[in-house]
């Protein structure tokens, strides 16, 4: 689909100036009307958006699938409806990270034309057609494909983040990495050896051989083992899997190291888990252990940054499999059932 054309010729309109498609222009989109997973999710031809000034009208090539993607589709904890909407969700259509090429652009955008090869942090991605500012895409670097920059985005950034400014690693540290295999724990753990850590990775047997390949030193199996009990402490740990209880967070925290909760998970449906975040907060206090509250801060510096790790050969987006979009059902059935390894793309 091509964006609208001005009634001037070409050559007088910049690409910057381009409009969205008109409103009646339509395309297929994964819509969900209320809350739920595979059964409230339906393939469906809605308006392509329209595009604010300092936006950006994508054709989406892939969007990759990440948890919190998981927490719109099911409204879960509830205090996530404060943002998605009480009863039924206000954007209907989910996905966050998206890859593709630019369509159309608002007349205040300067860094991107029609015809660009984009991958950042949209709305509405699991579409033929999404929007995203301007501020939160990067040029796709020609050596990935769509599938890997859209499985960058969300994780990708919440790991760099997670590991360099909250947990403020340094070369020649050792790092505990629980939720290893997942969409932040794959790229966790290839960061970390990155920066020069000594990495440990959490999950389960099946998985393990996945996380040993992305460079960790030691694989403890969850199901067989408790990370707290080995006897070692660790400068820092990234909490990808949510559900560590504090206890056996500190036994595994060394004096002055640092833990990050990442991950959310547990929990009654009204709070989560956020009670374990802030209590961490509050056991801070106390003690020369850090216990952080992580929220990632996705922008297009820290895109850049990623593609510059991935084409470098440090860093490789780990892709369970990819799914057309009318299987997009499929891929949050199997998020949910926790047998995703690293990250779930769907292609357009």
């Amino acid at each position: 689909m091509e964006s609208q054309k001005s009634s001037a010729p070409a050559a007088q309109t910049p690409p910057s100036e381009s409009k969205a498609p008109a409103p009646d222009r339509t395309m297929r989109a994964m819509v969900q009307r209320e809350y739920g997973l595979a059964d409230a999710l339906q393939l469906d031809t809605v308006a392509v958006p329209d595009i604010a000034d300092n936006q950006v009208l994508i054709r989406v090539r892939a969007a990759g699938l990440d948890r919190g993607t998981w927490h719109m589709a099911t409204g879960l904890p509830y205090p996530v409806r404060a943002v998605s909407g009480w009863r039924t969700p206000k954007n209907p259509i989910l996905g966050l990270d998206v890859a593709g090429t630019v369509a159309a652009v608002g007349p205040a955008v300067t860094r991107f034309a029609v015809g660009d090869e984009v991958f950042g942090f949209g709305k509405g991605c699991f579409a033929e057609y999404a929007v995203a500012s301007e501020k939160m895409l990067a040029r796709k670097p020609a050596a990935l494909t769509f599938e890997q920059a859209a499985a960058v985005p969300v994780s990708g950034t919440t790991a760099l983040q997670a590991l360099r400014d909250a947990g403020k690693l340094q070369a020649g540290q050792s790092v505990l990495i629980t939720g290893a295999s997942g969409g932040v724990g794959t790229y966790a753990v290839q960061i970390a050896v990155a920066m020069g850590a000594t990495v440990t990775g959490v999950c389960s047997a099946a998985k393990a051989d996945l996380v040993r390949s992305l460079g960790a030193e030691t694989v403890i199996d969850y199901t067989r083992q408790d990370f707290a009990a080995e006897g070692r402490r660790y400068d820092v740990i990234i909490d990808a899997a949510g559900n560590p209880s504090l206890k056996r967070l500190r036994r595994a925290l060394a004096p002055g190291g640092t833990a990050v909760i990442v991950g959310g998970e547990g929990g009654d449906r009204w709070t989560g888990g956020l009670f374990r975040p802030i209590g961490g907060m509050f056991l801070s206090l106390f003690s020369r252990q850090r216990f952080v509250m992580f929220m990632a801060r996705e922008n297009a510096t820290e895109f850049e940054r990623l593609g510059e790790l991935i084409v470098s050969g440090k860093v490789t987006p780990s892709i369970d499999r990819t799914y057309p979009l009318k299987q997009m059902p499929v891929a949050i059935g199997r998020l949910d059932a926790g047998e995703v390894r690293g990250k779930a793309v769907i292609t357009i």
